[in-house]
């Protein structure tokens, strides 16, 4: 237990101050700068770049506050290569400025060091509250919070973090990270409520309105994994999510469960299917268990949305990937197990031995809340619709809902783009119907 508990030590080390101070010298200071283009939520990258090279830390960090309440968490998730990181301009000799360790240790430095936190405004403009703690949740209660309401975040499970603190390995993402980021946003003003699953046991949409809530935004993700029920087979023992997975291990590593919990044994022969970042998390995982993992995709490498950081490091970690191959039966082995795949790619049709499988291919939200509440419309796949004014709004008044629940599962970075958007939208309501209320 000790040593696995060890392969799951954090891959990349993050800059000490020196080091971040000379990459940060390195910006060029563009006049128009790609780096904030390619920032989904328009970080301010120069202005707390150029800070950091002055060794201002506590300015740098003033900057990214600005635009994110999770910067050390995107500082280590978000896929730069693909969006600040891949449009510096320097990239195109090879050597971008590593933007994202840049915000890690700052938002990491800010935290150890205990800065002085920004001055927040009396909580008397709104009350709102929030369901799910995942990063559209957390994006919407440290927004609103400092603009002056009052939030209160509802959330199912003992601890808040969402997808953040039980779908990402620790590898990739420390839960002490995740518990320090969490606590900033409580440091806000921002109220936990745990172990309180809306659609449950009476608290519903309509019970909290009754307390006397002004909106409500529905943050609560895909929960729902999609299946292969339609493969033969699916159903057999050692078939499951690769959600599934990265939980049990993320609760196992946290001492919440015993390794018997944990659906991968040293030597088993684990396939995962799908090429997305999810499925590289739990072949990354399985390997580090003592598994023989093979990924199966059913395109080519070069379609696989996965980043390929994380490709190249799961295949230098030992994963093996098989490309153009769908599974089109799960059979049997002796003992009643899944014991062999059928499998199909460019060559035919062929069976292989494994007796574990992990599907990571996509997922789609509950409807406990929708299926507890009037008049919130939700499309053919049960993501709830919204409008753009005010954004983000369902089609019950004062509910709105944003992240993965109304855009299809994304990056973390994403869902708090949409979030932020959410945010301004519900200021924006509350705002109306308390002018409104004040003129009759």
């Amino acid at each position: 237990m000790e040593q696995e508990n060890k392969n799951f030590q954090v891959v990349h080390e993050g800059f000490t101050a020196k080091e971040a101070i000379d990459e940060a010298k390195r910006c060029l200071h563009c006049k128009v700068p790609q780096c904030r283009k390619g920032c989904p939520i328009e970080n301010n990258i120069p202005d707390f770049v150029a800070a950091l090279s002055m060794g201002n830390f506590g300015e740098a960090m003033k900057v990214i506050n600005e635009r994110s309440n999770l910067p050390a968490i995107c500082g280590r998730v978000c896929p730069h290569e693909k969006q600040c990181q891949g449009s510096c301009v320097l990239g195109k000799k090879g050597e971008p400025i590593q933007i994202g360790k840049l915000e890690q240790f700052v938002a990491d430095f800010d935290t150890d060091m205990e800065l002085i936190r920004e001055r927040l405004p009396q909580k008397n403009r709104g009350i709102v509250a929030v369901i799910g703690s995942g990063p559209a949740g957390l994006t919407v209660a440290g927004d609103l919070a400092r603009q002056g309401f009052k939030v209160t975040i509802f959330e199912s499970e003992g601890e808040p973090g969402g997808v953040l603190m039980y779908g990402i390995p620790e590898y990739r993402l420390p839960k002490a990270i995740v518990r320090k980021e969490i606590r900033k946003i409580a440091e806000l003003g921002v109220d936990f409520q745990l172990n309180t699953t809306v659609g449950r046991n009476g608290v519903t949409i309509d019970s909290l309105f009754a307390q006397g809530y002004d909106a409500i935004f529905i943050g609560t993700g895909t929960s729902i994994p999609q299946n292969m029920n339609s493969t033969p087979g699916f159903a057999l023992r050692g078939v499951n999510q690769a959600t599934y997975l990265l939980h049990q291990v993320n609760v196992f590593n946290e001492g919440l469960t015993t390794r018997d919990k944990v659906p991968v044994d040293p030597g088993d022969r684990v396939a995962v299917i799908g090429g997305g970042n999810v499925a590289m998390d739990a072949a990354r995982t399985a390997i580090r268990l003592g598994a023989d993992v093979t990924v199966l995709y059913r395109r080519t490498q070069e379609e696989m949305p996965a980043i390929p950081s994380e490709y190249e490091e799961a295949v230098a970690e030992g994963v093996k990937f098989w490309w153009n191959t769908s599974c089109t039966e799960f059979l049997a082995g002796d003992n009643g197990r899944l014991g062999q795949l059928r499998i199909v790619d460019p060559e035919g049709e062929r069976l292989e031995p494994f007796n574990r499988v992990f599907m990571a291919i996509g997922s789609r939200p509950a409807n406990r809340i929708v299926s507890t509440t009037e008049g919130i419309e939700v499309d053919e796949k049960g993501y709830v619709k919204v409008v753009d004014r005010p954004m983000g709004m369902t089609t019950r008044r004062g509910v709105f809902a944003g992240g993965d629940v109304v855009h299809r599962p994304q990056t973390v970075v994403l869902a708090m783009k949409a979030a932020k958007e959410v945010a301004q939208g519900i200021a924006q309501y509350i705002d109306a119907v308390k002018l409104l209320e004040g003129m009759k």
